[in-house]
């Protein structure tokens, strides 16, 4: 019995190991990559740190616990019961006087510029898992794939994980994107998968990036982690500035409330819009996942005129009812009072209009456990 059960031990280590050899979870960074990571303040002891102290699970809470919770916990619905609401729009012919945003659900949007197109950490694909048929997206969704986007010059990417940096959708914008920026180590995953060095800017926490008179990406801190297999850490996790001669938006990435907030609001602030992380949290997480009170703390730390809540609505990464977070954010913005833009997925937000946002997603209730 002993002999059988190393036995299939030893296959199932195997089979992992082998699995795990696949294109879709990236690479590490190589020797040359290395070199320039070692130099960074950032990195100690083998592995990327953030500013403050960050355990991955909060006081009271084990990993074990934590994976029994999200497996067998049923009390709380997370999905909703019928199809998310979202428009399609042709973005191929966007006006390029107009400044834009089209959010995709999740943290995936795209920004219109000064003429210059953004894209934020896009997710096309039908799960945001190694794992077929598993996290899978919400029915509604995915109503754009990348045949719909236009040329982007910039795809910014702000961590490796997998819900942020999605093997399928990074192939098939190989073709339309110019330029990728990244946190150090992030851009082995693209030249495992065929992207060119040249097209690869990797950047630290406070860097930045001339893209035009008076117009910079800024690459600045966050509070999070990072890998795509067994060893983690291994590449840097970021938030970002762009900053152009007529306005400046802010993406947080993802991420627990800390200083940086604060600090970036003092150096840049004020902030027209900053898209901020609000959903998939989970008190256990708390450190590297943001609560709803704290995003909204984190806008007033910015000096943001109006915010964007993002990571929510396309996928069920925490145990919390799929509109939570949305409801959360506006109950407690009765005390901040921070403008909220708050778009159904797909639509085509002008950031020189004062639309009034429907709360579209009070219209779908949770599906039944």
């Amino acid at each position: 019995m002993f002999i059988v059960i190393v036995i299939l031990i030893l296959i199932l280590g195997l089979s992992t190991w082998l699995y795990m050899q696949k294109a879709t979870f990236g690479s590490l960074p190589s020797e040359e990559s290395m070199a320039r990571i070692e130099k960074s303040s950032h990195y100690k002891n083998g592995e990327f740190q953030n500013n403050t102290y960050t355990p991955t699970f909060a006081p009271g809470y084990t990993f074990w616990g934590v994976i029994r919770s999200q497996i067998f916990d049923k009390a709380v619905s997370t999905e909703p019961s019928g199809k998310i609401p979202s428009v399609k729009r042709d973005l191929k012919h966007l006006p390029k006087d107009q400044n834009l945003l089209v959010w995709f659900g999740h943290s995936s949007t795209l920004l219109q510029i000064e003429g210059k197109t953004f894209l934020i950490d896009p997710i096309f694909s039908d799960n945001a898992s190694p794992i077929p048929n598993s996290v899978k997206v919400f029915a509604g969704t995915n109503s754009y794939h990348v045949q719909d986007l236009p040329e982007i010059d910039y795809l910014l990417i702000s961590h490796d994980h997998y819900d942020h940096l999605d093997y399928e959708t990074v192939l098939g914008l190989k073709k339309k994107v110019k330029t990728v920026i990244c946190g150090l180590g992030v851009g082995a995953h693209f030249e495992r998968w065929g992207y060119p060095k040249n097209k690869i800017i990797e950047e630290d926490w406070n860097d930045s990036v001339k893209v035009g008179k008076d117009f910079t990406i800024h690459t600045l801190p966050a509070r999070h982690k990072s890998g795509r297999g067994f060893t983690q850490n291994q590449s840097l996790w970021a938030s970002y500035l762009i900053s152009s001669p007529t306005m400046k938006v802010f993406y947080s990435g993802d991420g627990g409330y800390d200083t940086h907030f604060a600090e970036i609001g003092k150096r840049f602030g004020p902030i027209d819009v900053a898209l901020l992380e609000n959903g998939q949290y989970n008190k256990a997480w708390h450190y590297i996942h943001m609560l709803p009170e704290e995003t909204l703390q984190a806008a007033k730390d910015l000096n943001a005129k109006s915010m964007i809540p993002v990571h929510n609505s396309k996928f069920a990464l925490a145990k919390h009812r799929w509109n939570e977070p949305l409801n959360e954010i506006t109950r407690l913005n009765e005390k901040y009072h921070i403008p909220l833009i708050t778009p159904n997925m797909g639509e085509i937000v002008n950031f020189d209009s004062h639309k009034v946002f429907p709360q579209w997603w009070k219209n779908n209730a949770e599906k039944p456990i």
